[in-house]
């Protein structure tokens, strides 16, 4: 039978490097087409070291129109603001997409072009928010789907259920990522010698994932108000999220965990630990699996603590768009992706 042809445009950084090894091992595809302006006529193992006899491509300087004539669907992880000018060609030749990028995350264009800085150039394109567990239905229907970031699916998985519930308005986000989360360029704030030994607080008031958990947390309960804090963490990859939310009504914690299992009953990739039960990156490394845990209340304060853990690499980004790829194509949805994490 013959296997989809699938492209990746922007293939060089992180998220297109998991990308490609996910997509190797894909038994519906076949990577047949990868972008970089930088390494065009280098091999993808030149660029991803451990994609060596394994995936035997090269990365081209192509234009979208090229792309889209070589492939039957096509991933785009490229920086922010680049999505915009790839995006719409693909839209017109027919081509289903994933965006890896926040371009086409938000209902409302303005709180894009707030809170990246950017112009909006082709706003009348619309996609569907890239959480299935949340719009499996719109997903299987969609043409372009905008994968969500990363931290954005660890705090939106890890609140659904009791948001839902109407259990809590107010939630307080202590959340922490790997440094992998800030992208393959290296910068000042991600130089070794300053980021080991340390954790740095960051984008304190105004992160740009904090809309997108809004978004979509004020579907479930529009009076929702969401203080989010992220901190740069010395680990490669991995997110941490502790979760405290102000009760409405008295809870105990084994009620919240019934709750979360009966919520994410038929979830492959969401994983819900016993009671007591702290996440950690690194039972999630590598995988396409959320943990999500903890369920604690401290009843004197109304306060119920939920923490959840993913691979911003995997489930925080290409193992989500390839999960959504499988939705929208409908293939099995675990294709390609159900396979244990790096473990320690």
């Amino acid at each position: 039978m013959m296997k989809m042809k699938v492209g990746v445009v922007g293939a060089s950084g992180y998220a297109g490097g998991e990308l490609l090894r996910l997509l190797a091992g894909h038994p519906e595809c076949e990577v047949a087409c990868i972008t970089s302006r930088k390494f065009a006529g280098k091999s993808a193992a030149e660029v991803h070291p451990n994609l060596r006899d394994i995936l035997k491509i090269k990365f081209e300087d192509l234009a979208p129109e090229k792309v889209a004539s070589k492939c039957d669907f096509v991933f785009t992880a490229t920086p922010h603001g680049a999505s915009m000018s790839t995006i719409p060609v693909f839209v017109d030749s027919g081509i289903k997409a994933v965006d890896l990028s926040g371009d086409f995350r938000f209902k409302n264009v303005k709180t894009y072009e707030r809170y990246y800085g950017l112009k909006h150039s082709c706003p009348e394109i619309k996609a569907v928010f890239g959480l299935p567990e949340l719009h499996r239905k719109e997903i299987k229907k969609a043409r372009l789907v905008a994968n969500p970031g990363c931290y954005a699916a660890c705090v939106i998985l890890g609140l659904a259920p009791v948001i839902k519930e109407d259990l809590t308005e107010v939630v307080a986000v202590d959340a922490k990522s790997g440094i992998s989360g800030a992208g393959a360029e290296p910068s000042q704030k991600t130089h070794y010698p300053l980021t080991a030994e340390s954790v740095l607080p960051y984008s304190v008031a105004a992160h740009r994932h904090l809309p997108e958990i809004e978004q979509e947390l004020q579907v479930l309960n529009k009076k929702i108000n969401i203080s989010f804090v992220p901190h740069l963490v010395p680990v490669i990859r991995g997110i941490s999220a502790t979760m405290h939310c102000f009760l409405r009504r008295g809870i105990n914690g084994e009620r919240i965990a019934t709750l979360y299992e009966k919520f994410y009953k038929n979830e492959p990739f969401v994983r819900i630990l016993n009671a007591g039960e702290m996440p950690r990156m690194s039972a999630v490394r590598g995988s396409n699996y959320i943990d999500i845990g903890c369920f604690e209340v401290d009843e004197e304060r109304k306060r119920a603590i939920i923490v959840a853990a993913l691979d911003n690499l995997v489930k925080g980004a290409a193992g989500q768009a390839v999960q959504n790829m499988n939705i929208m194509r409908g293939f099995e949805e675990t294709a390609g992706l159900k396979h244990a994490a790096l473990y320690p």
